[in-house]
């Protein structure tokens, strides 16, 4: 099998907006001025765009409320953004983000209905996500939306408080919001994201089809204190491996060799990757990356470092940003800025993976056996040898009758 070049345009490089004062709670007390100097900072380092996150219950805090306060806050940090000139990513339901769940008050407690299946509810989703690409679609400097933060979360069997939800259900629901994204916006680039359970958990109702097929682009969240950092050492080349593996698997799930991959989250997570490691780590892992051919662009999680006054977040929250709680520039954020110049100025070309390593996830619909892709497991393995002797391998998956 050989892998087509498909890229056609420079990369793309970003970062996951984290409001520097008030973290996302900063929506209730909204401030354009602090933004703006969010932004600012954040284009001296060269990134090109922000992946934004507007919180679910604020915008709809009834099932037949959307607020157009709410909405309007989303289109004027879109203005803001291109004071800078740079574009935005808009992220919908919101969800799920580093620890704390998002979902409004008629879908809990004593109004608990599936978020999913209930069709009052996905109505009002589908309601809500068409409102908010309408409000950003008119303004030139806006690139699409995303579904909702690793919506998948909440169908796991790991959530304390999961809703149960079927493969099939799972690819209806997401083929709803991505209508509704259309019809609010027909022309933006709109998709959903997921964390890696996706690729390895063989119970996870959200597929690899879903990933590789639905939307404009696939998505990669690539952290490697969920798998990696637990089956390799510090100093491991697995863990700077491992978002070029989720790029190369992404597109190896994928029937379309032009398809784009998106490494939407990609960070530096402490105790896994030390503080004083963690521009290396950037550096290795996005080198690694940069001549996949199907790579879109890079949005690093994250832009600011979540303020210890916040309390309760796991420890890593505190220091995955590019820019500290006082608005310093870090070493990390210095050296992303140092690889997006160089990268402008002395592009990485991509490279044809003329050879794979294949796999078996069994039915493809369902994926029953793809934790036989985890880090740990024999094809990574594999993978990971041939990668390490210089050969540029791809990942394909085995021909079922």
């Amino acid at each position: 099998m050989s892998v087509s070049l498909t890229r056609s345009r420079p990369l793309r490089w970003g970062a996951n907006y984290t409001p520097r004062d008030g973290w996302f709670h900063s929506w209730l007390d909204f401030d354009a001025d602090a933004v703006r100097r969010d932004f600012e900072v954040l284009a001296g380092l060269g990134l090109d765009h922000v992946r934004v996150f507007p919180i679910w219950p604020l915008l709809q805090p009834s099932r037949t409320l959307i607020r157009g306060a709410e909405l309007a806050k989303v289109g004027t940090v879109v203005d803001v953004a291109a004071e800078f000139g740079m574009d935005v990513a808009v992220d919908g339901l919101q969800g799920h983000l580093s620890s704390f769940d998002f979902l409004p008050s008629w879908v809990t407690s004593w109004h608990r209905r599936n978020i999913f299946t209930d069709p009052q509810v996905v109505a009002a989703e589908a309601e809500l996500i068409t409102a908010i690409a309408r409000e950003v679609s008119a303004r030139p400097n806006v690139i699409g939306l995303t579904v909702g933060n690793e919506t998948d979360q909440f169908a796991l069997d790991r959530h304390p408080e999961a809703f149960v939800t079927s493969a099939d259900q799972m690819g209806a629901w997401l083929e709803t919001m991505l209508a509704a994204a259309r019809e609010g916006w027909p022309h933006g680039q709109h998709q959903h994201s997921f964390d890696d359970d996706v690729w390895f958990d063989d119970r996870s109702p959200v597929t690899p089809l879903h990933a590789a097929a639905l939307g404009d682009v696939t998505t990669v969240h690539s952290w490697i204190f969920t798998a990696v950092a637990r089956e390799f050492p510090a100093g491991h080349p697995a863990r700077t491996r491992f978002a070029e593996y989720l790029v190369q698997l992404a597109a190896a799930w994928s029937d379309d060799p032009q398809r784009p991959v998106w490494l939407q989250e990609i960070g530096a997570p402490f105790p896994a990757v030390a503080e004083a490691d963690a521009p290396d780590f950037l550096e290795s892992s996005l080198r690694n990356t940069l001549d996949s051919p199907q790579l879109w662009g890079v949005t690093w999680w994250c832009s600011h470092d979540v303020s210890r006054t916040l309390g309760d977040f796991p420890e890593l929250e505190y220091t995955l940003g590019l820019i500290d709680s006082d608005g310093v520039v870090k070493p990390i954020g210095r050296r992303l800025a140092e690889l997006i110049q160089s990268e402008r100025a002395n592009p990485t070309a991509p490279v044809e993976r003329t050879s794979t390593i294949e796999f078996d996830a069994g039915d493809p619909f369902t994926a029953p056996s793809r934790s036989a892709t985890r880090p740990g497991g024999t094809v990574f393995a594999s993978w990971l040898e041939a990668v390490e002797s210089g050969e540029r391998v791809g990942l394909s998956q085995a021909i079922r009758e």
